[in-house]
Parts: structure tokens; sequence; C-alpha cells
């Protein structure tokens, strides 16, 4: 079943007729910076390393749970004195610390999923809307799939979802087009009539290169970079922005 979705009172570009409609999590759906920051620096110290900055943070998520934790262990080592270590010392040697760091966030991350997280405004307006008209909804994110689906469970947000895929689901994560269209295939839609909402340049990266239409909100996590200058069918200020149209 096909149905009109717009962008507010936009016309043209900013109106599809869709299928099916994949978003986002982090930054999306839900303001997950805090999870982050508490974990991180939950790990770091039993690294006896120093806290990171919630800014840095906000620069580096997106690109999965793995991407983060080594740069954030690069930018914290960084920041010791090198004097302080030989050649030997573990702290000049970041990868030697990658597993053990990523055990310790793991568990915390586990330990606090959701407990410093908040919905964003309009997320569950939107989310209402669009499975009141009957569209089916996946969530496809960069995070692993546990810490997807226990955010979403957290938040009540995870009855709205036929379809849940994490960083770990496939072979390959955003912005690479594989997840959307595996994600599609589990749809049972076609790319060009499902619509991708996101929150950075990988959203829309993989979107455009799986051949789906785009739509960013303007609050979310992207690396630092304005997201108006990010190629996109629309950009929104809020998710129940998006109107299905009768």
């Amino acid at each position: 079943m096909l149905r009109d979705i717009r962008v507010g009172d936009s016309t043209g570009a900013s109106r599809w007729s869709v299928a099916a409609v994949i978003l986002d999590l982090d930054g999306t759906l839900v303001d997950t910076l805090g999870d982050f920051e508490v974990a991180l620096n939950r790990m770091l110290a039993e690294l006896a390393l120093p806290p990171v900055d919630r800014g840095f943070i906000e620069r580096t998520v997106g690109k999965g749970s793995e991407h983060l934790i080594r740069s954030v262990l690069a930018e914290q080592l960084r920041r010791l004195d090198p004097s302080a270590c030989d050649s030997h010392c573990p702290a000049a040697q970041p990868e030697a610390r990658y597993e053990r760091a990523w055990q310790s966030y793991q568990a915390h991350y586990l330990a606090i999923n959701g407990d410093f997280a908040d919905v964003y405004p309009g997320v569950t307006e939107g989310l209402h809307a669009l499975k009141a008209a009957g569209l089916p909804l996946a969530c496809l994110t960069n995070k692993p799939r546990a810490f997807a689906t226990g955010l979403l469970r957290a938040k009540g947000l995870d009855g709205f979802f036929g379809h849940v895929f994490g960083g770990d689901s496939f072979e390959r994560r955003k912005p690479d087009p594989l997840p959307l269209l595996r994600t599609c295939e589990a749809l049972g839609t076609s790319p060009s009539l499902t619509l991708m909402v996101g929150d950075s340049q990988n959203d829309a990266r993989a979107a455009r290169a799986a051949g789906c239409p785009v739509a960013l909100v303007s609050y979310g996590y992207n690396h630092g970079q304005p997201i108006h200058q990010v190629d996109a069918d629309a950009h929104m200020d809020r998710l129940d922005q998006l109107r299905v149209v009768a």
C-alpha cells in the first residue's frame, strides 16, 4: 500500500509516495549523548584515562561502537604526557587497550542503556501518525542491535517497529547502502518507495546509494557539520512534521 507523505506543508521534492519508512535511532529518535558520556567515562576510569569531552562524543558517534571506542581511546591517550611512557607502556599502544575497553564499555552501556537518554520532541507523535497510516516501520542504526532493542524498549518505542537492525546485523554499516537494501528486502519494499529518515551524512549517503528518498532531522549528530549542507530531499525540525496526506 502506497501512502503520500510530505514534510509540513511542502510540495515537490519534499513529498513522496512510499510503502514503508526506515528510521535511524541515535540523534533521530532518541538523544543518547548522556548514555554515551556515562558509559564511556566509566570505561575510561577503569583504564585510568581522563574523561572524554561531551563535544568530542557528539562529533564522533554515528559510525558504530567500535569506531567510537577506538576514537575515544586515541583521543584520550593523546592527552597523556608521552614522556611518562616508554614503547612498552600500554598507554602508548591504543589498540592494545581496545579489547579491554570494548568489554568494559559493553558492560557499562548495557547497565545504563536509556537511563541518561531522552526521546526527542515530536518523535512519539510522528511514529504514531506513520503507524496509523498503515506504513511498516523499521529501525536501522549503526549501534549494536542488542543496545538498540534495549533502548527502544526502555523508551517505549519498540512497539512501532516490525524490524530492528543494528551495526552488527549486516556485513557493512551505513554509509554503505547494504544495510538499507537489506532492510528494504525485510520490509518487502523497493528502495525507491522506502523513505529513510536520519540525522547525519551517513544516513543521507547510504540512502542516496541505495536509491531511497531521504529526510534529515536538524537536531541530531552530524560529526560537527551543519546538517543543512548535507544533500537530502528534505530537512525538518521534528519528526511529526512528516505528514501523511489523506
